[in-house]
């Protein structure tokens, strides 16, 4: 779920910067990819990917 909200990020920035949009600082193409690459840490370190191992195989 992360790696989609750091998509959509990265296509807002990109059509920010191929408009050549003014924004203000918040919202400039650099931040959004900052922030879309630090979700994509995120999800490759294993937060919100949905499922846990644990409980799996134990029997009552």
């Amino acid at each position: 779920m992360l790696a989609f909200v750091a998509a959509v990020l990265f296509v807002i920035a990109f059509v920010i910067h191929a408009t050549e949009t003014s924004t203000e600082a918040v919202f400039s193409p650099t931040s959004l990819m900052l922030v879309g690459l630090a979700l994509l840490s995120v999800h490759s370190g294993g937060v919100g990917a949905g499922w846990s191992p644990r409980g799996r195989g134990r029997r009552r």
